[in-house]
């Protein structure tokens, strides 16, 4: 990748908030802001990435294949992935399955589905646990399976299916970009899995594994330690030391070079990119098009579970 000077992340073919092209077609999104602080990282410049849009089944393909560098594509980190050829680096969305039905849909509880037809994306671990949620609370449904995203959205929205069942956060992206009024579609409340959604690399490379995982370790401490964008600079001169030992200015510890970096590794991530909170903020926080709650993505001392190993 060094040698190539370009990173090629694999990103979702279109989900706002996480991975889409905007308007003037630059690729936006938590996940793709993942990308740009890899290549910050390794590359010195956050710019220097090739966005590759994979479909839900395409997805590992490429990676294990090499035609991508990263995956970063709201991919649920689960057993069977990992011991695939895939190596996970922390989780940087927490979410959580549920339904979305139109307003005027009798439903208000996920409880309230039996028998309803549901739309769900094929070749995901949504579609095993919609299979696994019914079968163990002994209610039967008519699963509608379409591979290709758009396909599956525009069949929800058309009225072909009762529920659409992903991701929470994925069901309120697809919401905020119809043109539909987001009051005529509900998500219900319950959350039916744990969807810990997380970068992946191949097995094989432990230095590569090292840098993605450390880099997303480097975001999250940057927000706890309060170093954003707008300040990093500023706190080059910090006497905190854990300050000074994730900006690479303490004396001696050298935490770069043991990844292979240079010692101003997480100053360019933080710079180009800023923070943990920043990234969230811009692209899913209450303030973006689909005005998410931190919940369970806030720092473990504000009662989420975003925490950092040690920086040391």
């Amino acid at each position: 990748m060094r040698q190539r000077g370009i990173l090629r992340c694999g990103v979702n073919t279109g989900l706002p908030g996480f991975g889409a092209p905007d308007s003037q077609g630059e690729w936006t999104g938590l996940d793709v802001d993942i990308c740009r602080a890899v290549a910050a990282a390794v590359l010195g410049d956050a710019r220097k990435v090739q966005f590759i849009p994979l479909s839900g089944r395409q997805r590992f393909s490429s990676l294990l294949s090499g035609d991508i560098d990263l995956l970063s594509r709201n991919t649920t980190w689960t057993l069977s992935r990992d011991v695939q050829g895939m190596d996970f680096a922390p989780p940087v969305y927490y979410d959580g399955q549920a339904f979305m039905v139109r307003r005027s849909f009798s439903a208000r509880s996920v409880r309230e589905l039996n028998g309803a037809t549901i739309c769900v994306q094929q070749g995901t671990t949504t579609e095993l646990n919609l299979a696994d949620y019914f079968q163990s609370t002994g209610m039967s449904y008519k699963p509608l399976a379409i591979e290709d995203l758009g396909e599956l959205v525009a069949a929800f929205f058309s009225g072909r299916c009762d529920a659409y069942t992903t991701d929470a956060s994925a069901l309120a992206a697809t919401r905020a970009a119809q043109t539909v009024s987001a009051d005529d579609y509900l998500i219900l409340p319950e959350l039916i899995s744990k969807e810990p959604l997380a970068p992946a690399v191949r097995k094989g490379d432990e230095q590569w594994s090292d840098i993605v995982r450390w880099t997303v370790f480097a975001l999250i401490e940057a927000e706890e330690r309060g170093v954003t964008k707008a300040n990093v600079r500023d706190n080059l001169g910090s006497a905190a030391p854990g300050v000074q030992r994730l900006l690479g200015v303490q004396t001696g510890a050298g935490l770069g070079k043991s990844l292979g970096l240079d010692d101003d590794w997480a100053v360019r991530i933080v710079s180009q990119v800023g923070n943990y909170g920043e990234v969230f903020e811009r692209n899913v926080g209450r303030n973006s098009v689909l005005r998410l709650d931190r919940g369970l993505n806030a720092l473990w001392n504000q009662g989420g579970l975003m925490y950092a190993m040690p920086i040391r």
